[in-house]
C-alpha cells in the first residue's frame, strides 16, 4: 500500500524491545521515537548511546528499558565505540568465532551529541566506512542539561543560554543542518524522520538496517518541557513542523534524493511557533524572516528531488 509515496506495511511489528517503565518526560516525542526505531530493528542489534535524555531515562541503577545489548557512551564518542563494535564482529566473523544472522550496529544521539560534541566522532566513522547506522533524536537543545542552545537549536527560540532580551532575540544562529553534512560524506542512505510519521520512520529503519556501509537517520523529536508546549501537543507538532516546511521528509539514497511527503502547499510557519512558548518574544518581523528562510530552504530541497 502506498501513501504519500511511502509504501505502508499491513502490519507493524509489535514486539517491544524499548520496555515502558522508563522516566520520559509526559508528552515527550523522543522516546517514542526510539520505541519504534527499536521496534524497527529488531533483537539482532547493539546499540551505543551516547549520554542525554534518552540514556538518563531508561538506565537509573538497578533497571533498564532496554531488551537489547545496550552501551552507555559519552557525548563525544558514540561512532567511535560504534566503529569498535562493527570491527570487532568483522574480527570475530573472520575468524569464524560467530555466525549465523547479521548484527545491526547503532549510534544513537540527542542534537548536541551529533551536531556538536560528537561530531567529529561521526565524521571520520562515516569518513572511514563502517557498517551501521546513526541516529540522532533532535529536540533542539541540550534538554537533559537544563535546556541549553546547541548548534540544531533553530533561529529564534528562546533557551537557558540563550534568552531573549532587549539586545537579543534568543537563538541568533540558524540550525546547523546535520542531513546535509552526513550527505557530503557519499555515505549510502541519509534520512529524516518524525515519529508523527511512525510507518515511515520504521520503513527508513528497515531499509536503512538492509543497506551495507554507514547509514544516517536524523529523527525530529518534539520536547514539550523543553520547548514550553502543552504536553498533549507532541504529535501535533510534529505534523505540523512537517507541513509548514520545517522539517521535510525526505531520504538520499546514493546520491538522489526524494521528498516522501510533497505537499500541495505549505502551512505558514506560524502555526507551528504561535503553540510554543520557547517563540513567544518573536516579533512579527521576526516571523517573516524565518518564513521567508524556510521557502528558500524547501525550494533548494524540491529542486534536488524528483518530485516537483
Amino acid at each position: 500500500m502506498e501513501q504519500y509515496g511511502v509504501y505502508v506495511p499491513r502490519l507493524a511489528p509489535t514486539k517491544e524491545y524499548f520496555a515502558p517503565g522508563h522516566r520520559a518526560c509526559i508528552g515527550c516525542g523522543e522516546v517514542l521515537a526510539l520505541r519504534l526505531v527499536c521496534k524497527a530493528l529488531g533483537r539482532d542489534v547493539i546499540i551505543a548511546n551516547a549520554t542525554g535524555c534518552m540514556e538518563i531515562v531508561s538506565s537509573p541503577i538497578p533497571n533498564t528499558s532496554w531488551r537489547v545489548p545496550w552501551i552507555h557512551t559519552l557525548f563525544e564518542n558514540t561512532s567511535a565505540v560504534a566503529s569498535g563494535i562493527e570491527s570487532a564482529l568483522k574480527i570475530l566473523r573472520r575468524k569464524e568465532k560467530i555466525s549465523g544472522k547479521k548484527i545491526t550496529v547503532v549510534a544513537m544521539g540527542g542534537d548536541g551529541a551529533t551536531s556538536d560534541i560528537g561530531l567529529q566522532a561521526l565524521s571520520g566513522a562515516l569518513e572511514r566506512g563502517h557498517d551501521f547506522l546513526y541516529v540522532c533524536f533532535d529536540n533542539e537543545a541540550y534538554m537533559n542539561t537544563g535546556i541549553q542552545r546547541s548548534s540544531s537549536t533553530p533561529y529564534g527560540a528562546m533557551t537557558t543560554t540563550a534568552p531573549p532580551g532587549k539586545e537579543s532575540i534568543g537563538q541568533k544562529t540558524w540550525k546547523k543542518n546535520m542531513p546535509e553534512i552526513a550527505v557530503a560524506h557519499n555515505i549510502p542512505y541519509v534520512a529524516t524522520a518524525n515519529p508523527s510519521y511512525p510507518i515511515d520512520l520504521m520503513n527508513k529503519v528497515k531499509k536503512a538496517k538492509n543497506i551495507e556501509g554507514p547509514k544516517y537517520l536524523h529523527i525530529f523529536s518534539v520536547c514539550p518541557t523543553g520547548w514550553r508546549a502543552p504536553a498533549d501537543l507532541s504529535i501535533r507538532l510534529g505534523r505540523l513542523v512537517v507541513e509548514t516546511g520545517i522539517a521535510p521528509l525526505y531520504e538520499v539514497e546514493n546520491g538522489k534524493y526524494r521528498l516522501n511527503l510533497d505537499l500541495p502547499k505549505l502551512r505558514p510557519v506560524n502555526d507551528y511557533l504561535k503553540i510554543q512558548g520557547r517563540f513567544r518574544h518573536l516579533t512579527d518581523d521576526l516571523r517573516e524572516e524565518i518564513q521567508e528562510h524556510v521557502k528558500q530552504d524547501y525550494a533548494r530541497l524540491k529542486k534536488k528531488t524528483k518530485l516537483r
